[in-house]
């Protein structure tokens, strides 16, 4: 299977509300306090959970990164400004 049909599958799946608890439990707070942020608005660029979370940007990113890892969040280019990327739970 090829790499971007990888990609592609990976996008598509979503997961069950036990196995998300499950993965976002092994998290750091900042991951735990971004994910429960993108329960309630997404998708929203790394600035605009910085300016929700009240975190510094770093500590952000470093959340982003920790989600991403655990594949409980996707991104993709903002429609609006493609020089951005926004964030999503796969719930």
């Amino acid at each position: 299977m090829s790499t971007r049909a990888r990609h592609e599958r990976k996008e598509e799946t979503r997961l069950s509300e036990s196995e998300y608890r499950d993965r976002l439990r092994e998290l750091p707070p900042s991951a735990k306090l971004v994910a429960k942020i993108l329960e309630t608005d997404q998708p929203l660029s790394q600035g605009e959970l910085a300016t929700e979370s009240l975190l510094p940007d770093r500590t952000v990113r470093y959340a982003l990164n920790r989600l991403e890892e655990t594949e409980l969040v996707k991104s993709r280019y903002s429609v609006t400004d493609a020089r951005k990327q926004v964030y999503a739970l796969r719930l």
